[in-house]
């Protein structure tokens, strides 16, 4: 059985989070995509664990295996990035995707975040799915709120509204 644990982000796993981005972005999904294009992956403290922003990793063991990260992205809103699981680890039968994206959405509850926006990509057609499982709704690029930081690769975006108490 695959075990894991989820933790917030050192930078003794950035080479770990690099290691498990890249090669999904680009072998996986052939995203046309580098890490010059994603400097945020040299700088997780400074660009996601500021503010109510946060940066998790998923490990079996010491290896990386999955990550999510939000981007407090101000007027009680957040943005998803980095949400990636490693194939093997993927599926209902570990639950460890769901178990990342739930770790985020309490984190917003917890930091009164009422609104959770995210990017994807065309060819992400499971992941898409995943989203809507969890009430994600797709939403327009017109419709995006001018703060969200939107990536130029991204075609599809959700939001999901939370509620806290």
């Amino acid at each position: 059985m695959k075990t894991f644990s989820i933790h917030p982000y050192h930078d003794n796993y950035q080479q770990g989070v690099i290691n498990l981005i890249l090669p999904i972005q680009q072998i996986e999904f052939g995203v046309p995509v580098t890490i010059k294009d994603q400097p945020d992956l040299l700088i997780i403290p400074e660009f996601y664990q500021k503010n109510k922003g946060n940066f998790w990793v998923a490990t079996d063991q010491e290896n990386v295996i999955g990550s999510i990260g939000l981007i407090d992205i101000g007027h009680q809103a957040a943005a998803i990035r980095k949400m990636f699981v490693r194939a093997d680890y993927r599926g209902k039968e570990t639950g460890l995707g769901q178990a990342l994206l739930d770790t985020a959405i309490n984190w917003c509850k917890e930091h009164e975040i009422s609104s959770i926006y995210l990017g994807t990509v065309e060819q992400l057609k499971a992941a898409q799915r995943f989203y809507e499982k969890n009430d994600f709704h797709k939403i327009a690029v017109e419709a995006l709120p001018d703060f969200f930081p939107r990536m130029p690769v991204d075609t599809h975006f959700y939001v999901k509204q939370i509620a806290y108490s």
